[in-house]
């Protein structure tokens, strides 16, 4: 006997615009899911992804969108209902956990009147029925202090502790399908652990089927069954997860799976998806005796930073009556950073490293201790010789699209640091340098007339990079520089930090909650927890020997694929 899918995607099409100017996002692409069954959805953005997600639960916008095909829930075809009867389908018979849960939260509603507000929506229970099953869901996503968060807002929560509450939201009505839209992409890795066993163990419990979409194929087969592959709009490949590790037929899926960084061998370039399909990579892989003879050349020099029981302390409650809570953000920290290597800071959220980043960069002040560069003390500095000291230690930020001037086009923002530094004799002089900046991240003089709304994510973070080097720094401190992109955007833009290190010399100081990223790139790894330095050693002896039960839990959750 055939076993009837829960839900049949087949030969959908999205495409958005008019007849003149027609976008396609998907091309006729069909699957299948069973009850039971985690399905995942792999592929980089602009695959279509999130647009099949949408599709399935009726959120794309009607006028824009235009749909073929069918998608079959149970006995209808969700393209041919109504929204008013999409409004009973949507969070009772099919949910959805969504990638950013800051923005799909109601700032202004608190959290457990969110959840509460679903069952007494779709369940029609009393508000004091509603507030019970509401803190159970909280108990049941292991949330602390149920009761307390239930009166909290999602800014008085933090990222893992808000897609906790998204979960509770999403399963509260017991849904047949789950959708997890990238629900653990900005998260830490020991967080998202977390969140990918609790999903799992959830499915498990009430054997509802679920999609989950990530980019990250690793991340995929740490819970999906079977797995989609897709690529411009096409599924490319369809196979058991393990099928798909051990037995890839499609060129576009060896090219992910070979993206990511290696954790058993250290390679002196990383494969990209392009390099791949052209086949014009070639690995090398970096040698322990070429290690030991570049960190030789590296630590027998002076070191160009030295932090001395370094502190900063943050104050809260403080008032007439309420006794002021200490919070240590970095503790007694002590390390030097040598030039031409690449130190690795890795940590939690809340463990001290954009802290500690920017209090070296003097954009905090430390509460005591010692910054030396090149032996000048800079928390002795004036306004006047930190704002010269910027051009000599700069800073890749996280989001490059919230660090750029919407207003400005990629020239100008290029342009404006060489102006406030006097880089450049003449305008001309400075626009020639940006235009061979840009040739050498990867874009061509189209961009310098472009707005950072017009440019992709990779692309944004490679005008980033552009930005901090254009000023000729010498320390460059990377936060979060690659943790929102792509696995293979993020090869490209790893692959450029190295090469851009080469060839004008910089040393990096390199964080990340990703160990997979900052093991491959560093030479030095420090790890902090809770304000300390939790370890401190090279990068590759700390993975292969970590010293410490926070170090082997960080380890230990990295994905790591079948």
């Amino acid at each position: 006997m055939k076993i009837v899918p829960l839900l049949s995607v087949n030969e959908l099409s999205v495409s958005f615009g008019n007849k003149k100017d027609v976008i396609e996002v998907l091309r006729k692409i069909s699957f299948e899911v069973f009850e039971n069954e985690i399905l995942g959805i792999v592929g980089e953005s602009g695959s279509g992804k999130s647009v099949t997600s949408l599709s399935i639960i009726g959120l794309l916008p009607k006028k824009q969108a235009n749909l073929s095909g069918e998608i079959i829930f149970g006995k209808r075809n969700l393209l041919k209902v109504t929204e008013k009867q999409f409004r009973q389908i949507r969070g009772k018979e099919i949910a959805m956990i969504f990638q950013e849960p800051m923005s799909a939260l109601n700032p202004s509603l608190k959290c457990g009147f969110q959840v509460a507000e679903i069952l007494r929506l779709h369940l029609k229970v009393n508000a004091s029925e509603a507030k019970k099953e509401t803190i159970s869901l909280f108990e049941k996503v292991k949330l602390p202090r149920p009761n307390d968060i239930y009166n909290s807002y999602p800014h008085q929560i933090s990222g893992g502790q808000m897609q906790r509450v998204m979960i509770a939201m999403a399963i509260a009505c017991k849904p047949k399908l789950l959708i997890a839209d990238e629900p653990t992409t900005a998260l830490d890795v020991t967080v998202q652990k977390e969140i990918l066993s609790l999903l799992k163990s959830i499915q498990q419990e009430t054997k509802m089927a679920m999609i989950f979409i990530s980019h990250d194929l690793s991340l995929v087969s740490e819970i999906a069954d079977r797995v989609v592959v897709m690529y411009r709009g096409d599924i490319v490949e369809t196979a058991t997860t393990e099928e798909i590790f051990k037995h890839p037929k499609a060129e576009y899926t060896k090219a992910l799976l070979a993206s990511r960084p290696s954790l058993s061998v250290r390679l002196a370039k990383l494969p990209t998806i392009a390099s791949i399909a052209d086949k014009s990579f070639v690995p090398r892989e970096v040698k322990a005796t070429e290690r030991a003879k570049r960190h030789k050349q590296i630590y027998t020099k002076v070191p160009i930073l030295e932090i001395s029981n370094l502190e900063k302390y943050y104050f809260s409650n403080v008032g007439i009556f309420a006794k002021p809570e200490i919070v240590k953000a970095v503790d007694s920290v002590s390390f030097s950073v040598f030039e031409g290597e690449t130190l690795g800071l890795v940590g939690e959220s809340g463990c001290g490293k954009s802290t500690l980043g920017k209090t070296i960069l003097q954009l905090e002040k430390a509460t005591s201790g010692s910054i030396k560069y090149r032996g000048k003390e800079l928390t002795r500095l004036s306004k006047g010789e930190i704002r010269n000291l910027r051009k000599e230690i700069q800073i890749i930020f996280q989001d490059p699209y919230s660090s750029l001037n919407p207003r400005l086009m990629i020239g100008q923002a290029l342009m404006e640091p060489m102006e406030v530094h006097g880089l450049g004799k003449t305008k001309k002089e400075r626009k020639d340098r940006v235009l061979a900046l840009l040739e050498r991240v990867g874009l061509d003089e189209s961009y310098f007339y472009r707005y950072p709304h017009e440019l992709s994510g990779g692309q944004r973070q490679r005008v980033g990079i552009a930005r901090t080097i254009v000023v000729e720094p010498k320390l460059v401190i990377c936060d979060e520089s690659v943790s929102a992109l792509d696995i293979s955007v993020q090869a490209q833009v790893l692959n450029l930090l190295n090469e851009l290190k080469n060839d004008f010399g910089f040393t990096y100081i390199f964080i990340s909650h990703d160990l997979a990223v900052v093991k491959y790139m560093s030479d030095q790894l420090l790890v902090m927890n809770k304000g300390k330095i939790e370890e401190l050693g090279d990068a590759d002896e700390i993975y292969e020997n970590p010293q410490t039960a926070y170090s082997k839990k960080l380890i230990e959750a990295i994905p790591k694929g079948i």
